[in-house]
């Protein structure tokens, strides 16, 4: 382990591209070439092995020309925890293999809850926004539904049911065809996916419209729970989002929930990319409103320097969970989670049973730096953002596109020599070439029909320099691919012409 941390060590002092600039066909060829099933070689031989397969050729996000998607460089001090707790190897899916690891997550829950303004809050760690998205629309699910059961059995003097009352009420299923999930365009993909999971009709997700910036249109909103009401449908939950991926802007929350507290309706706040901003001095009142939602999701592992996989789903009302709760007798038997001295078996509130102690990551991260150091850090990315878009903006050769509430940016290369649908071809090109040769390695994504590169700044130590130097890498690639396309359309003029002689 040692000789690991050393060579760790090593490659983080010494490396000085984002990319291994290797040829997929050959990295492929050089993990076929590892035969699984003969004899071992011994600990050191196979992790120098895995040294020179994996780690020379990683993609190291800690660099500063690494600028492309929502990962982080992590603090030290969680390294260090996640080897603790993979060598330890604890499971908090019950008190009985965890002991005090399940009361420091818990802690950690009513601590995050407390910045949230939940105060009968709870929650539970979860591998990523994907799940914990997927958890709080299940749970919405089944709090609706469980809603509507409660109604239907109520005495009711009026008039039967559609169908008449010898039909007996909707089933289950006719209440799935009902739920509608209300997002914006700009929404995380998991949204749409988790609708599908949970057995959703394929309309049930309804697009609410957004304003020029891409923020959800509380007003839109309003009109859209209307019309679902009008169609006979339910809305099971309006999922705003705190930090969209490729704009990085944050919906109106504070309206949003007034429209969803006056529909009666549950509010899921997907901020895995901006949750961070509770403990940012500068930008903490961009989350105003976020106190009003049923649910919220904030991922560790995208904005407080966290090793993945570190994210958590918190809950308004610890009632909310009660869906998720199942008994075994090997496992938590009902029995006695009905005594006084319950042990605090947090299999009951999550979707995994088997689960890694990772919050330990997140408590060793406060406890050596501070959540008011971390949310310094937070405010710094933001700010290098707002800077570049600045440089951007004054540079005749490119296009930036609106204003990132947080730390994205997006932007293209526009030469006055090229059109635009030169440009909008140059965009999937001058990523590709920056990351084959490992310079530099840039997201890419399509807004409006129209594709755009994109920067994500996660990294505090990043300056505007070395920014500048990947712009100047941008550019170049740019104009070199251009140049290619003038030689080649020249050899083809020449190529014609001598034919034409020949002929």
């Amino acid at each position: 382990m040692h000789n690991v941390v050393d060579a760790l060590g090593e490659r983080f002092r010494t490396t000085e591209r984002a990319a291994s600039a290797k040829d997929r066909s050959g990295l492929q060829a050089a993990v076929d070439a590892v035969d699984l099933d003969t004899a071992g070689v011994g600990n050191a031989e196979a992790l120098r092995e895995v040294d020179a397969l994996y780690a020379e050729n990683a993609v190291w996000f800690h660099h500063p020309s690494y600028v492309a998607h929502l990962n982080c460089p992590v603090a030290v001090p969680a390294v260090a925890a996640e080897a603790m707790l993979a060598a330890i190897n604890t499971s908090v899916d019950t008190y009985d293999q965890s002991e005090v690891a399940t009361l420091m997550e818990r802690r950690l829950i009513d601590w995050t809850c407390g910045h949230l303004g939940f105060a009968g809050g709870d929650g539970i760690f979860t591998s990523g926004g994907t799940q914990s998205n997927l958890q709080a629309l299940f749970l919405a699910r089944e709090n609706v539904l469980a809603g509507l059961t409660d109604r239907a059995n109520e005495p009711d003097d009026s008039e039967p049911r559609r169908g008449g009352s010898g039909l007996g009420g909707p089933t289950r299923r006719d209440q799935l065809s009902r739920l509608r999930i209300l997002a914006t365009d700009q929404a995380h993909f998991s949204v749409s996916r988790a609708a599908f999971l949970l057995g959703l009709d394929v309309e049930a997700v309804v697009t609410v419209p957004t304003d020029q910036a891409g923020r959800m249109d509380a007003e839109a909103l309003n009109a859209s729970l209307l019309a679902i009401e009008a169609n006979d449908q339910i809305p099971m939950a309006v999922v705003a989002t705190a930090g969209t991926t490729d704009l990085g802007v944050i919906d109106p929350l504070k309206a949003i929930a007034e429209v969803c507290a006056s529909a009666n309706v549950w509010l899921h706040i997907d901020a895995a990319y901006g949750g961070g901003l509770l403990w940012a001095p500068q930008r903490a009142h961009l989350l105003d409103g976020i106190s009003e939602a049923t649910s919220v999701t904030i991922d560790f592992h995208k904005t407080f320097f966290q090793p993945v996989s570190s994210s958590a789903l918190l809950i308004r009302d610890a009632s909310l969970f009660a869906p998720t709760i199942h008994h075994h007798d090997y496992l938590n038997p009902e029995a006695e989670a009905q005594t006084a001295d319950a042990e605090p078996n947090q299999v009951d509130k999550s979707l995994q049973t088997t689960r890694r102690f990772d919050a330990l990551k997140l408590w060793t991260t406060l406890r050596a730096r501070g959540a008011r150091e971390i949310g310094a850090m937070i405010d710094t990315v933001c700010d290098l953002a707002t800077d570049v878009r600045a440089l951007l903006e004054d540079q005749p050769d490119f296009e930036v596109l609106g204003a990132s509430d947080l730390s994205t940016v997006l932007f293209r290369f526009t030469p006055a020599t090229a059109d635009q649908v030169t440009c909008d071809e140059l965009v999937p090109l001058i990523r590709r070439v920056l990351f084959r040769s490992g310079r530099a390695a840039i997201a890419r994504t399509v807004i409006d029909d129209r594709p755009w590169l994109k920067l994500t700044l996660l990294n505090p130590d990043t300056s505007i320099d070395d920014i500048t130097a990947v712009l100047d890498l941008v550019r170049a690639t740019g104009h070199g691919i251009l140049a290619g396309r003038e030689l080649e359309g020249a050899a083809d003029v020449e190529c014609a012409a001598t034919e034409g002689g020949a002929a």
